[in-house]
């Protein structure tokens, strides 16, 4: 029994230990919004994370731009703003992820969900900002990232190379290319070159 005991205090233990703290909102909210045009910045929305680690929204906005914070999740940093047009299909997606679903099912219910009108998606072009990095590069009590890099993606729902002139794949570093054609997830991929 004691050596039951002994097993299960070390697999909370290491579970607790892989776990990333849950930063402050202050330091999340600083760290969001970098990924955001410097002008956005300060009237952006922002999501993060409570001490339960449940996203929550921890800044309200005045502007469109709605950011969220480094998912205390998984390695690395990773932050995101996007248009409010996006917003339907991205709340979507976190009532999803909060229910357990995989990103493979996520991706069928949103697209059934559009098919049927339930799930609106923009009628122009909408930006997502995304803003990432290693963890060594990271200020943890500043909320600062060094060397980070860029990736833009642009929804177009149901875009095609046709109607792009884009490829599917980059022909390129950095060059421009649709994702998901035809799809309501159809966006144009622009990516970091690799130093």
């Amino acid at each position: 029994m004691r050596y039951l005991s002994f097993i299960i205090l070390l697999f909370i233990s290491n579970y607790t230990y892989s776990q990333k703290e849950i930063l402050s909102p202050e330091i999340q909210i600083k760290t969001a919004v970098l990924a955001a045009p410097e002008s956005k910045r300060s009237g952006a929305a922002v999501y993060g994370y409570n001490k339960d680690g449940k996203i929550t929204l921890l800044k309200k906005g005045t502007n469109n731009m709605i950011c969220v914070a480094d998912n205390p999740e998984f390695d690395g940093i990773q932050v995101a703003c996007y248009s409010d047009k996006l917003e339907a299909f991205m709340a979507r997606g976190r009532e999803l992820t909060e229910k357990g679903k995989s990103e493979i099912d996520k991706r069928k219910i949103r697209a059934a969900e559009v098919e049927s009108g339930k799930l609106k998606m923009p009628d122009t072009p909408s930006t997502l900002y995304v803003y990432s990095g290693s963890e060594d590069d990271y200020d943890r009590k500043t909320g600062i990232l060094e060397n980070g890099k860029y990736r833009y993606v642009v929804y177009i729902p149901f875009a095609t190379p046709e109607s792009t002139g884009l490829p599917i794949k980059p022909e390129a570093p950095g060059m421009p290319w649709i994702m998901d054609p035809g799809t309501h997830r159809a966006h144009i991929m622009i990516s970091p070159v690799a130093n």
